[in-house]
């Protein structure tokens, strides 16, 4: 039984959450409708293809962004339900949000936004920034906020894929793998906003199980099966499509390698760390995101799967209880080196590589700028966006939970209710 200092959210959820679904419906009304280009005759086996191969991509994707992140964040051994229902309330939400911002800024004409499958994949990717974000505040946050988080993360996001599409030029691909980047650090500044005392020391129910261990790996498992669609799925050119299927499957499987060496080598009792595995060995597929299409051998791809799982074990190990000490940010689920450093790392790869190959080193260097400064905009924005937003959330109107890693707080258990 929840105890009594759990805020009831009877006033707030229900009117904000089918306020905002009225709202789309009536934008969805007068502004979209169906791209019908994509249907074309039948004796088009072509064009049929494309659709068909398209729409495999999007489920890959759909599945990582609803199933995958929802069971990552199951570990806490008294937060499953609130895990993966508030991945799935916060995806639902961002998917249709997305699907507008985009379409207002990149696919409006003719006073209509026309979307087709990729609408919906761009939508998606979107939404997973939110999602990384969660994971900096999973257990400290009521879905009020994380409704409000995810309307203004996501309209963040898009606004720093616009800018940097527009006026740093960059592609579309490479603008939107900032996602990691963008949701971890916007993630760890509302962290550090609704940050209370209490959480300075490690919480007592912020511990995993074995039941919940068991949940929490499968969506790994799921993320890490998927994840070469998920860094392919934007790219057209055929080449660099497949590139990046091969650069992201070998990184991957040289992260889990490494994730599971070094796990035992810094236990104290020689043993293998199940939360440390679920977490770290994603983090290849992440570091391997931004220059997937440029790596030109597979011993590349197993380097950075190397040093992408190093880097996130030992945050695992030291860099989450250092922030806490030191900065008073306190990261569930680890996003700062499962998706933070990892992206980051990922970019300057991408510009070393495309230095050590250039046969023009003027205008790879010019390049190297650019991608630079798009890495910058991207941390400042999310920086500065990420703080006000933890203020904005902190209000006593939003009735900011005090029950934490509970999920008596929000929802009903039959079974546990005391019969007076």
């Amino acid at each position: 039984m929840a105890p009594k200092y759990a805020p009831s959210l009877r006033r707030l959820l229900p009117v904000l959450a089918i306020c905002l679904e009225i709202a789309f419906i009536l934008i969805f009304i007068f502004f979209v409708q169906y791209d019908d280009s994509y249907i074309q005759d039948e004796t088009q086996p072509k064009k049929r293809k494309t659709v068909t191969t398209v729409y495999a991509d999007f489920q890959d994707v759909h599945v990582m962004v609803f199933l995958g992140f929802g069971f990552l964040m199951s570990f806490l051994r008294r937060y499953g339900f609130s895990s993966t229902g508030f991945n799935l309330l916060v995806a639902a939400l961002g998917v249709q949000w997305a699907t507008l911002v985009n379409g207002f800024l990149f696919e409006f004409s003719d006073g209509k936004i026309r979307i087709n499958m990729m609408s919906l994949v761009t939508a998606n990717l979107c939404a997973a920034s939110a999602l990384i974000s969660m994971g900096a505040v999973l257990g400290k946050t009521n879905p009020v906020q994380l409704l409000l988080m995810t309307l203004l993360e996501v309209t963040s996001f898009i606004f720093n894929h616009w800018f940097l599409t527009t006026f740093i030029k960059m592609d579309c691909v490479s603008s939107i793998m900032h996602h990691h980047v963008f949701g971890a650090y916007f993630g760890l500044m509302v962290s550090w906003a609704l940050h209370r005392p209490g959480l300075r020391q490690r919480h007592e129910k912020e511990k995993s199980s074995t039941d919940m261990g068991k949940f929490s790996m499968l969506g790994t498992i799921f993320l890490w099966m998927f994840w070469p669609s998920y860094n392919s799925v934007l790219i057209e050119g055929k080449a660099e499509k497949m590139n990046a299927v091969y650069s992201t499957y070998f990184s991957l499987a040289a992260s889990a390698v490494t994730v599971f060496a070094f796990s035992v080598l810094i236990s104290k009792k020689g043993k293998m760390n199940m939360v440390y595995i679920h977490n770290a060995i994603l983090a290849g597929g992440v570091a391997v995101g931004a220059a997937a299409t440029v790596i030109p051998s597979p011993w590349i791809a197993l380097t950075i799967g190397l040093t992408a799982g190093l880097i996130c074990i030992l945050g695992c190990w030291f860099m989450k209880p250092f922030l806490e000490l030191a900065f008073d940010i306190h990261d569930t689920c680890g996003v700062h080196y499962v998706h933070g450093v990892p992206g980051i790392l990922g970019v300057l790869i991408r510009i070393i590589i495309e230095l050590a190959t250039a046969s023009n080193l003027q205008v790879a260097w010019s390049e190297a700028a650019f991608y630079l400064l798009a890495l910058y905009i991207t941390l400042a924005v999310s920086l500065v966006l990420g703080l006000v937003t933890g203020f904005l959330l902190k209000l006593n109107i939003w009735k900011p939970d005090q029950k934490y890693f509970d999920d008596q707080a929000f929802w009903e258990f039959p079974h546990l209710a005391v019969k007076l």
